[in-house]
């Protein structure tokens, strides 16, 4: 008789939630570096190939359009999105004739599907969206959206903080005063931790109610150092890891991934080669070696992101994987210099980021579980086996874990 009266409760408590959110911690999804959805308007007087177009008589998906992102096209596609480093000012700009935007802020549509026209490769946060509607969210009430420019980092990135305290304390007031979580994933859980940095205790006490992050590379990751190396072609057949590199290399916010002195010993060698091995404390030469003079100082400007690695003053939930093969070293063979393509020494991580910098968030705690150390906020560790990068939003374990933590608020 018991167990039919907890059953029937739970199933009157879900009920509730179903149809008023209003009981439960409003959500805000901060996205990862490719996570937001990005628009272009185009009036240039040149272009790198005869079938790319000059002019556009309005706003069109420039990320993620599948469309673009084939044989040739592409290159039209690099040259539009990449950026120009400007060594006076320290900041970057789009290429002339080329302006970029970012849509649908506040909105969680731009996060949760990264192709407008909801093609399975551009989904994103969309299945956590769908779990948390089930369980009583209500998209754009209490289940928000913080999209960005991920081609830059937190120094070129200031309005975005500023809109985001505001969406914070608009989406508090939203939902009857009730404080928010923040859900972030990849780079969007460094985003969000210097946002929190950036605020008074007593505004997070107020406002905010926890950290969910999600495979944040808290400590940056070596495979940065291959993309500036050779590139990354996203995992896809279609695309070049050396046509990519061309507009990779000119975003600030992969200088900022670098592996961080916090994580990563002085003495450990990141890229091998016969005539030099590199550490993290050769990242100058290595990029004039490289013969990337931008990306030293783009790393300059972003480094002080990287030293600092004090607790976020909120509760904190960490999710990351693990067990998946992780590049932790460029060797290239000798004679070739830092020319041909190089054996990626592997290590454990989640494909992405090394293991290492996925558990930095345990730098908060005396060990996994709740503790007291984040200015006495609980921080819980949750490392789970196989779950890849950016597979990882859609991984049912995660699902369960996010469900059931936003549930019992």
């Amino acid at each position: 008789m018991r167990s039919i009266e907890l059953s029937y409760f739970f199933l009157t408590v879900f009920s509730l939630l179903a149809t008023n959110s209003l009981g439960l911690s409003p959500v805000i999804f901060i996205p990862g570096d490719g996570g937001s959805q990005l628009e272009a308007k185009l009036n240039k007087t040149e272009v790198v190939h005869y079938i790319c177009a000059k002019t556009s008589n309005d706003y069109f998906s420039i990320w993620l359009n599948l469309e673009l992102l084939v044989p040739f096209v592409i290159d039209c596609w690099v040259d539009n999105t990449r950026l120009d480093y400007d060594n006076a000012t320290r900041t970057t700009k789009n290429p002339p004739g080329v302006d970029i935007r970012v849509p649908g802020w506040g909105n969680s549509e731009p996060v949760e599907w990264l192709d407008p026209s909801h093609d399975s490769a551009g989904a994103y946060f969309n299945t956590i969206g769908d779990a948390l509607v089930k369980i009583g969210y209500v998209r754009n009430v209490s289940l928000r959206g913080a999209p960005y420019d991920f081609r830059r980092a937190p120094n070129e990135n200031v309005e975005f903080f500023v809109k985001l305290k505001l969406l914070v304390e608009e989406t508090y007031n939203m939902n009857n005063k009730s404080s928010v979580t923040l859900i972030v994933h990849s780079m969007g859980g460094s985003m969000g931790l210097h946002f929190l940095r950036l605020q008074s205790q007593a505004w997070k006490d107020q406002y905010i109610r926890r950290i969910l992050s999600l495979s944040t590379p808290w400590g940056g990751a070596v495979k940065a150092l291959k993309v500036f190396a050779i590139g990354d072609d996203l995992g896809s057949l279609m695309l070049r890891e050396s046509t990519m590199r061309t507009e990779q290399i000119t975003c600030p916010s992969l200088a900022w991934l670098l592996p961080s002195s916090n994580f990563w010993k002085p003495g450990e060698v990141l890229v091998q080669t016969d005539k030099f091995n590199y550490t993290i404390n050769d990242f100058q030469k290595l990029f004039t070696d490289m013969d990337l003079p931008n990306a030293w100082e783009m790393r300059k400007d972003t480094q002080q992101f990287t030293e600092d690695f004090t607790a976020p003053g909120v509760e904190v939930h960490c999710l990351y994987g693990y067990n998946i093969s992780t590049v932790e070293k460029l060797v290239y063979k000798p004679g070739t210099w830092l020319d041909g393509y190089p054996t990626l020494v592997t290590g454990d991580g989640d494909g992405t980021v090394n293991l290492r910098s996925l558990s930095a968030c345990e730098h908060w705690a005396k060990k996994r579980g709740f503790t007291t150390l984040n200015n006495n906020k609980p921080v819980k560790s949750f490392p789970l086996m196989q779950a890849e990068h950016l597979k990882i939003l859609h991984d049912p374990r995660v699902l369960e874990y996010i469900t059931t933590v936003m549930s019992i608020d």
